[in-house]
């Protein structure tokens, strides 16, 4: 069954409802590497100890979203197939670290590359506080249907991605994985097997399973927090970047920043294979 573009894009708003608590906070800053080098430096305990807690602004892409739902066969997508483009994210006020939010997820279209590209499927997700009614953050994601090409849709018209400086950049900087990172990090909510089952990931064409796209963006977001935030959170206003590569966990991943008016343009490759991973990356900073 070929992608149904008509019924997907007269989908009204989803809905979804998280309540999460200060161990989910922690859990998810564990699972993009707060703490793993220095566990007792005050900067990294803000975000996984109680007394102080504090949460990471990334961690918003994982609330109240509305689960796997591309895996209803009524849509004709083949999720299996499907990975994570890019990622948006604009924080409008600190996140707690416990509470109830409401996420309300709706498609801003599906371009299509043809048979043999695939598709790409943009989705914007606005995330409130259930208490205060305020808006926390606006989270975009972009899903390349690897599948799903060839339906008859635009081609035109996908967001434009941040462009990169053509010249070397103003700072330098690393994070480490660990090899069992997508062990922990699935743990925050995104279960699919491509990132724990050596046969799944092998189905979809890997030599092992592979980090989450959304952990390599918490990895990002955390060190940014420490070395261009000075470690306070709520300094970090946005997030964008592309996904060019995936990441397999253990690998040690360097950035390349350059400086802007209101934030950093950034790129990110992996050591060991010297493969980009992250391309056309955007924050801004308080």
């Amino acid at each position: 069954m070929p992608l149904d573009y008509a019924r997907l894009m007269a989908l009204p708003p989803m809905e979804a409802h998280r309540e999460f608590t200060w161990k989910d906070t922690i859990l998810y800053a564990l699972g993009v590497g707060a703490g793993s080098e220095a566990p007792t430096d005050p900067g990294e305990l803000q975000f996984v100890y109680e007394e102080g807690l504090k949460a990471l602004p990334t961690m918003a892409v994982i609330l109240a979203a509305p689960g796997l739902w591309q895996a209803d066969p009524q849509y004709g997508i083949t999720w299996r197939q499907m990975l994570h483009a890019d990622q948006s994210l604009v924080v409008h006020r600190p996140l707690p670290v416990q509470g109830r939010v409401r996420g309300v997820s709706s498609i801003d279209g599906i371009y299509d590359k043809g048979a043999a590209k695939g598709a790409l499927m943009y989705e914007t997700r606005r995330i409130y506080c259930e208490v205060s009614g305020e808006l926390l953050a606006t989270s975009r994601q972009g899903i390349f249907l690897r599948a799903d090409g060839g339906f008859g849709g635009n081609s035109e018209g996908a967001p434009a991605a941040h462009a990169t400086p053509e010249r070397a950049p103003d700072l330098t900087l690393e994070a480490g994985t660990r090899p069992d990172q997508a062990l922990l990090y699935r743990l925050s909510g995104d279960y699919n097997p491509l990132h724990i089952s050596p046969k799944m990931a092998a189905l979809a064409g890997f030599k092992a399973p592979i980090l989450h796209g959304l952990a390599t963006y918490g990895v990002a977001g955390r060190l940014f927090v420490k070395h261009l935030c000075g470690n306070e959170p709520a300094r970090l206003k946005r997030l964008d970047l592309r996904f060019s590569s995936p990441v397999y966990p253990g690998e040690t991943l360097t950035f390349d920043i350059w400086r802007e008016a209101a934030g950093v343009a950034f790129a990110a490759r992996v050591v060991e294979r010297g493969v980009s991973v992250l391309r056309h990356g955007y924050a801004e900073i308080a």
